[in-house]
């Protein structure tokens, strides 16, 4: 287990979707580990694969005092008619928070290691780190989700920040 560097704003790998796990090996069960290590420190709500250099999908999560994972995560239900619209950060854009409207509830489907169906679903956090997470995997960053006139300036604090 190792904890791993965060790839920051301007690495392709982070603009780049993730191929789907196709086969859990000791490269695939080092990455769980990496992964649960990595965003089990304080202020770290998730960390997808992309986010540590590797293009597979996966991600990890701690929310609320639990650390969790899920292997090729596919969102099945958004809530339709509740959203949210706080404020979301990123290790990727670091130090950088902007309002982003996420659905209320999300839920995701996958696998583990085992090859067993994970569910994970939630409301708030939950749900906007679920959110947050697949898009990494499909090659997005939450600033794309921004409002124009927001992602304006959430473009121009990332180029005075690197």
């Amino acid at each position: 287990m190792a904890m791993r560097e965060i790839r920051v704003v301007g690495d392709p790998v982070l603009r780049t979707p993730c191929e789907p796990v196709t086969t859990v090996d000791d490269r695939v069960r080092g990455l769980v580990e990496d992964l649960l290590e990595t965003v089990d420190t304080d202020g770290r709500a998730g960390l997808a694969a992309n986010q540590i250099g590797v293009s597979l999908r996966a991600f990890s999560w701690n929310i609320d005092d639990e650390l969790g994972y899920v292997l090729n995560p596919v969102i099945v239900e958004l809530s339709e008619d509740e959203y949210q619209d706080g404020d979301e950060g990123c290790l990727s854009v670091p130090e950088l928070w902007f309002p982003t409207k996420r659905a209320w509830y999300a839920r995701v489907e996958g696998t583990d290691l085992d090859g067993k169906k994970v569910v994970v679903e939630g409301v708030e956090l939950m749900a906007r780190c679920l959110q947050h997470e697949v898009d990494h995997l499909d090659g997005y960053l939450y600033i794309d989700r921004l409002e124009r006139s927001v992602r304006k300036k959430a473009m121009r604090a990332i180029r005075e920040q690197f």
